[in-house]
């Protein structure tokens, strides 16, 4: 999948940020990590009225009547009355949680590359996952590591090694996200600079909305695809995944568990290695230099991916007009690849190229946009719903099957330009599918 040669481009090119929320702490605890409210329903047995705390904060019926971190503040409140503190309580709580299962193809990931991991967990898992020798946690309260490391973790809502600075309540959530703190600061930093990919995380917090919804204005205006994905263990509705990429910009990754997420990444990992390596200097010559790829580069269909990843790797926006150009160029020799001799696999290529382009830029109002809709019109009409001599099945299949993981907005304009420019009724099958 595309989606996962452009992770471990930027993997190995030492631009990915691992964001890890409560659901990555169970997945390498074998579910011994708590969630979000079990955590607080065990604080709640440290308050002497706790079983009547706990009942009213989290009844059976399951409709709390308070959001999770105003029901922390009530505990908290209690805590205090007995002069304890929800910190230290959830802090002896946090501590004593270890790894547990087979965690192999997190830790052959985490102990072999350079990265960054944003936590709101307060548990140290991925330090030990990383290898402790070469990692450095930082933590809100504790003096910052100057020295260099292979991975830095960043823990934006404190870790168990200051308990005083964990965010917990409503009061903290309310002071972390109005303050101008380091780790806030570093947490939009690294959205903006590196590929991210979410685990075990579910968007809940508002403050990591407003930030991630700050990088989606960003990405808007300076037109570079979407760098953000979001892995789910479950299956994920397509409204919902429109509703992800529309106001944050975020590419669901569904029906993957934390650990085959990893495996798979591992596996592309060889692939990306070998491409890295010449593809930066190879992209620099293309846009600044007027070079070009070949003919016998561009038949490769992974080059592409490659090429899209390197562009976003020399800090260069797809709507820079030496980026159309070149990208211009590139669409236009791969068309000519199709009409070669038994070049059924290159309709196929254009397709997938074209669709992932939609899956990860917003065309509308860019100067690439009559460029891409020109290449569209082109593959749509050169394919065919059925087995047909002289049109592409695949191209239709490709078409087909991945409509719906285009851009929402995208699919508005692909529908409205094919409806315009043909009649061709297995282009407008496409286009009006959803």
């Amino acid at each position: 999948m595309s989606e996962y040669f452009e992770i471990a481009y930027a993997a190995v090119s030492n631009r990915l940020c691992l964001f890890t929320g409560t659901g990555f702490s169970k997945s390498v605890t074998d579910s011994q990590a708590p969630s979000w409210q079990g955590l607080l329903e065990s604080v709640c047995d440290e308050v002497a009225q706790g079983i009547s705390l706990k009942a009213s904060l989290f009844p059976s019926n399951g409709k709390n009547p308070l959001s999770l971190e105003e029901a922390a503040q009530v505990i908290s409140i209690e805590l205090m009355k007995e002069d304890k503190s929800i910190h230290n309580e959830i802090a002896k709580l946090i501590k004593p949680i270890d790894l547990h299962g087979d965690n192999s193809p997190i830790s052959d990931f985490l102990s072999s590359r350079s990265l960054r991991v944003v936590t709101t967990n307060y548990d140290k898992l991925v330090e030990k996952l990383s290898g402790e020798s070469d990692c450095h946690s930082l933590t809100p309260g504790l003096p910052i590591p100057r020295s260099p490391s292979r991975i830095k973790v960043y823990h934006v809502h404190g870790s168990v090694d200051s308990p005083d600075n964990m965010v917990v309540t409503s009061d903290d959530y309310f002071k972390f996200i109005n303050g101008t703190s380091y780790f806030s600061r570093k947490l939009s930093t690294v959205l903006h600079e590196n590929t991210v990919v979410i685990l075990g995380y579910s968007l809940g917090d508002t403050n990591l909305k407003a930030i991630i919804s700050d990088y989606k204005g960003f990405s808007r205006s300076h037109v570079i695809g979407s760098n953000i994905f979001l892995v789910s263990r479950s299956s994920v509705d397509q409204p919902v995944k429109d509703y992800y990429s529309h106001c944050y910009g975020i590419r669901v990754i569904d029906d993957t568990s934390v650990h085959d997420f990893f495996t798979q990444l591992n596996n592309t990992i060889p692939n990306a290695e070998k491409c890295a390596e010449s593809s930066l200097d190879n992209i620099r010559k293309v846009v600044f230099k007027n070079a070009y790829f070949t003919k016998d580069f561009l038949r490769i269909e992974n080059n592409f991916y490659e090429i899209i990843s390197s562009i976003a790797a020399i800090g260069v926006s797809i709507d820079d007009p030496r980026v159309v150009r070149a990208l211009g160029q590139i669409i236009e020799k791969k068309i000519e690849l199709t009409g070669e001799n038994c070049a059924w696999e290159q309709y196929e290529h254009l397709a997938r190229w074209l669709i992932y382009l939609a899956s990860i830029l917003e065309l509308k109002g860019t100067s690439i946009e009559d460029v891409y809709l020109k290449a569209t019109l082109t593959s749509m009409t050169t394919m065919r719903k059925e087995l047909y001599t002289g049109y592409s099945w695949h191209a239709y299949k490709s078409w087909s099957y991945r409509w719906s993981g285009i851009i929402a907005s995208n699919r508005s304009l692909i529908k409205k330009y094919i409806e315009e420019k043909s009649s061709w009724p297995d282009a407008l099958s496409v286009v009006r599918n959803g």
